[in-house]
């Protein structure tokens, strides 16, 4: 990029603050009504809530602000780049979102496309793709040399379901080719892709795998998501929970850079709700290789009723004597009994736990709502816990600015 172009790039900062999520809400519909068949790309969850968009707005504007030295942008891409690749998103898919970007920004900004703004966000965004581009380049090609991986798109059934709460079912899938499966970190996700009938089409979504590598089969566990004041209920979620044993869904390979760093380290896990399946598949891991340190379990959830693995993770306890849990019901239900089915009422607050859950020399893992994850994280630091020490994964549409 020339320092000219550079400049008009920023110039526009202002003007993306202000009107980010119209732009962007304008090049969706914009692009989806151009090329339709991406809406089987895309959760259209997502651009039913606008949230969508707003994350695109937010990406944008970070881009803009930074374009003088789009390095320290690298942790995002990367985090964005596994997420293309569990959608098997290609090269030349980033010609179609470039043409629609350009042309947007003339149309909502009323400038030819031959204004020098446009040209300069043409070479703007052909750096960015060229970034996009190559990581996920490098991804694909680790997925190649990984035994048992693959590429796109592969047909599992499901093999099994087990209720896990009243809200959560447990899916263990085995590929219909029964070939092998690759040995993936404990805490990545694959994306999964079904038929909404609501929408007449197929939609993907991302699912943490729950446990640690098995031979024969993967698990993901999933919350349904019903209807809820101005939320509308999840359109893949509710189609899982309604599959058959024995239904067929399509799999992308294991993938993500949320996972068990070091196993040989002292661990301590924190979720909340859906966000203890990373946890597990990392626990299990611990727990099958009967790794010397101690790890802590801390988990918050509304009650009983809603706490899924429960019974699990006691027998891990069982198993690994070193785990040490902790476990808060914001609103515990008639028949839980404190100090058994938890040890807390009311939210979960780190300040009031001992220093032998949460020692000074640890990493620490958290998955939860994202206000969760953000008052966590200020909790730790404020215990003393280094920002690089902490690990955190928001489940949506990209990772949680904690």
């Amino acid at each position: 990029m020339t320092p000219q172009q550079i400049d008009l790039v920023k110039a526009t900062v202002p003007v993306l603050r202000e009107n980010g999520v119209a732009l962007t809400g304008y090049f969706y519909n914009r692009m989806l009504g151009n090329n339709p068949e991406l809406k089987e790309t895309f959760n259209m969850g997502h651009q039913r809530s606008g949230a969508q968009a707003q994350a695109l707005a937010g990406a944008v504007l970070a881009y803009a602000e930074n374009i003088e030295d789009p390095s320290v942008l690298l942790p995002v891409v990367e985090l964005i780049a596994h997420k293309h690749v569990s959608l098997n998103i290609q090269a030349p898919d980033y010609n179609i979102v470039g043409e629609n970007l350009l042309h947007s920004i003339s149309e909502v900004l009323t400038i030819s496309m031959e204004d020098p703004l446009i040209d300069a966000w043409a070479a703007a965004y052909g750096q960015l793709a060229d970034l996009f581009i190559s990581t996920e380049k490098a991804i694909y090609e680790q997925h190649q040399q990984t035994q048992g991986s693959w590429l796109g798109w592969r047909k599992f059934k499901i093999a099994k379901k087990v209720d896990e709460s009243e809200e959560i079912t447990s899916f263990y899938l085995a590929p219909v080719n029964g070939g092998a499966l690759p040995k993936y970190e404990a805490g990545q996700y694959i994306s999964v892709r079904v038929f909404v009938e609501a929408l007449g089409l197929k939609q993907p979504r991302q699912y943490t795998l729950s446990t640690s590598p098995q031979a024969d089969y993967l698990r993901i566990s999933v919350k349904r998501e019903d209807e809820k004041g101005d939320l509308a209920s999840g359109w893949v979620s509710n189609t899982l929970h309604g599959l058959a044993e024995g239904s067929e869904i399509e799999v992308s390979a294991p993938t993500g850079n949320f996972y068990l760093i070091d196993s040989s380290k002292r661990n301590v896990f924190i979720s909340a709700g859906v966000g203890l399946t990373p946890m597990i598949a990392m626990l299990n891991q611990l727990v099958t290789l009967d790794m010397p340190q101690p790890a802590s379990f801390i988990h918050a959830c509304r009650s009983s009723q809603v706490h899924a693995m429960k019974q699990h993770i006691q027998e891990q306890k069982t198993k690994f004597p070193r785990l040490s849990t902790f476990t808060a019901y914001e609103f515990p239900h008639s028949g839980d009994v404190i100090g058994e089915d938890y040890d807390v009422a009311g939210r979960l607050d780190l300040a009031t736990l001992d220093t032998a859950l949460l020692p000074a020399h640890a990493d620490y893992y958290l998955c939860g709502p994202i206000p969760f994850m953000q008052q966590q994280h200020q909790a730790l630091v404020a215990r003393g816990i280094k920002p690089e020490q902490i690990h955190s994964e928001a489940f949506g549409t990209g990772g949680a600015g904690i």
